[in-house]
């Protein structure tokens, strides 16, 4: 079933792609139904937070909020639920991932220079005594998730080759190399 649901994230990945985005995509799982997907938007609003997890995860806040869920009644919401994600989440993301209390995270590829589930930083496995100290307030403190990566990773990987193959219109090489080698 894992990975049914990863070819949905990867078909947001392959939309986001196809919007010069960077290519990861996700969704979001309750009882084994997709209640949310979303895909990395970092161009398109110019926010480098509108990551695909953070896009998903507003898509269900908005939805719950129209139907006046209160705080412990979205914290149980995101309990039941796992999120499928073609790469790693970068640090942000397992960090919100954590807080809000996602029951599991399924992901690709691993995010050797960001990632929060293992590659760099461990935030999946909850709250430290440093981070306990962080707020007063239980429903912001990390709570930590399983993860399991590796899932469909030479597909995502194939995304990204062909994001930079293609060059990112964002990025400062593709930039300066548009100002260098063009008469205006």
């Amino acid at each position: 079933m894992a990975t049914a649901f990863m070819e949905l994230a990867l078909e947001q990945a392959k939309f986001a792609l196809d919007n010069l985005e960077v290519p990861v995509g996700c969704v979001i799982v309750e009882d084994w139904k997709v209640i949310s997907s979303g895909s990395n938007k970092t161009n398109a609003t110019r926010n480098a937070t509108r990551h695909a997890e953070m896009e998903a995860i507003d898509v269900l806040l908005r939805e719950w909020q129209s139907m006046d869920l209160d705080q412990p009644q979205v914290a149980e919401k995101f309990a039941g639920c796992d999120l499928y994600v073609t790469c790693e989440p970068c640090i942000m993301c397992a960090t919100a991932l954590s807080i809000i209390g996602i029951r599991e995270v399924y992901f690709g590829c691993a995010n050797d220079k960001f990632g929060g589930c293992g590659s760099i930083m461990s935030l999946h496995k909850g709250a430290t005594s440093s981070s306990d100290d962080l707020s007063g307030s239980q429903a912001s403190k990390p709570k930590g998730f399983k993860c399991t990566g590796g899932i469909m990773a030479e597909e995502a990987v194939a995304l990204f080759r062909c994001f930079y193959e293609q060059g990112n219109p964002n990025g400062l090489y593709f930039c300066m190399h548009i100002l260098l080698y063009n008469d205006f």
